[in-house]
């Protein structure tokens, strides 16, 4: 016996908020590890401040994706790269 079930759009639409309440949760949590591994000194704090401009990034990109503007998409960029200089400096640093 098999149940067929399929996602009305109240489904789709809860599914897609609580993603979206788990990425805000994950942000915050990145931002106080960052801010902890920092104060202990700590180097993983340089992969949390890429990460945080990387969610920036995508946040924006989305909102490009779904406005049009190409504001969105040119910070978004801005976002992205600062993320990637971070992540290519601090992986060369010693």
């Amino acid at each position: 016996m098999s149940i067929k079930y399929s996602m009305d759009e109240r489904d789709e639409q809860i599914d897609v908020m609580s993603k979206s309440y788990a990425l805000e949760w994950i942000i915050t949590i990145t931002q106080i590890f960052t801010i902890m591994c920092a104060v202990k000194k700590n180097p993983a704090w340089k992969g949390g401040l890429s990460v945080s401009f990387f969610a920036v990034a995508f946040a924006l990109f989305y909102k490009f994706k779904q406005y049009g503007e190409k504001a969105f998409r040119q910070v978004g960029a801005a976002f992205m790269a600062v993320g990637t200089a971070l992540i290519v400096w601090f992986g060369l640093s010693k």
